[in-house]
């Protein structure tokens, strides 16, 4: 049998809610086929003595809300399986 999980990723740039820093923001949300969601969050800083190149921004931004979907994916099937096995599990990265 075949799933097929969705994950869309969200950018938002400091232009579009007024920050004078200017910050990409990324919001990962993963939805299986049974409906449950999880989110991510990640952003990025321009140091002020580099280029802009939004770009790199959004990718460094969208890497980091993936790294922490993934990371909370993790902890939410250790949970499960802790429930099954009545002990705690830790997943290993």
């Amino acid at each position: 049998m075949t799933h097929t999980w969705k994950v869309s990723v969200d950018l938002f740039s400091s232009d579009d809610v007024g920050s004078e820093e200017h910050v990409t923001a990324a919001h990962a949300v993963l939805t299986t086929t049974a409906g449950n969601r999880l989110e991510g969050f990640g952003r990025a800083r321009l140091n002020p003595t580099d280029r802009d190149v939004p770009e790199i921004g959004e990718e460094l931004a969208a890497a980091r809300a993936l790294r922490d979907l993934a990371d909370r994916l993790l902890r939410a099937t250790s949970d499960d399986i802790s429930q099954i096995e009545h002990q705690k599990v830790r997943l290993a990265r």
